[in-house]
């Protein structure tokens, strides 16, 4: 059973939270702010943490960065009123795996939970293969049967993001926000191009396709 970690002072809030997804097969532990956070991971191996933002003493910024200082695999979901750019910018900067604003509705939260800790069944492999098609994050080179595509970062980091998630929709603003620099010029239309070049880049793959989401954004979807 997977084992949760929730950091949130809003009391009803975390204990709504944990119940929720303690019905849903998890195991869940709930905390009021960060210390007590800290002290519960001396104890005990966690499979992902929420994390609220706003907490007293250490907020979850700080919270956050302690832990991917500890550990760079357990995926971190910030849970959090704050919809402004930069505090998303912030977190993924940090090493945040995504980002949800109060209030949550808690069906969406749940798949984002299965989706974060499949995630990070792949990053522990360090690899992502699908058919005849190889990701390889340590190496950092995409192979579609036995021959590498030469990649872009940016175009390598873009193309794991949305084959991590199939079937789920990515906006081009948060693909923009995880991707590019807070400080950059380019506009969403930006991750149109990018999506044009992965296309042609692999267009005589069988195993996976970059379907446009109309008014949305991209996904991909396994054949």
């Amino acid at each position: 059973m997977f084992k949760i970690l929730v950091v949130e002072d809003d009391r009803n809030l975390n204990k709504t939270v944990c119940m929720y997804l303690n019905r849903n097969g998890y195991e869940t532990t709930g905390c009021l702010n960060a210390n007590d956070a800290y002290n519960e991971m001396y104890g005990n191996m966690f499979d992902l943490i929420i994390s609220d933002i706003m907490m007293p003493d250490i907020d979850g910024f700080e919270f956050a960065e302690t832990v991917r200082s500890l550990n760079q695999e357990i995926p971190i979901l910030f849970m959090t009123a704050r919809d402004d750019f930069n505090s998303k910018q912030r977190g993924y900067r940090i090493g945040i795996d995504d980002y949800m604003v109060k209030p949550v509705d808690l069906d969406e939260l749940l798949l984002k939970i299965g989706a974060l800790l499949r995630r990070a069944k792949i990053n522990n492999s360090k690899k992502l293969t699908i058919g005849k098609f190889t990701l390889d994050a340590e190496e950092r080179t995409a192979t579609l049967d036995g021959e590498e595509i030469p990649l872009t970062v940016r175009e390598f980091n873009l193309l794991y993001k949305l084959l991590s998630y199939p079937k789920k929709t990515f906006t081009r603003s948060q693909l923009m926000d995880e991707f590019w620099d807070i400080d950059s010029n380019s506009g969403s239309r930006t991750v149109d191009v990018y999506m044009r070049k992965l296309r042609e880049k692999f267009s005589e793959c069988k195993d996976f396709e970059i379907v446009t989401v109309h008014g949305l954004g991209y996904k991909a979807v396994l054949k």
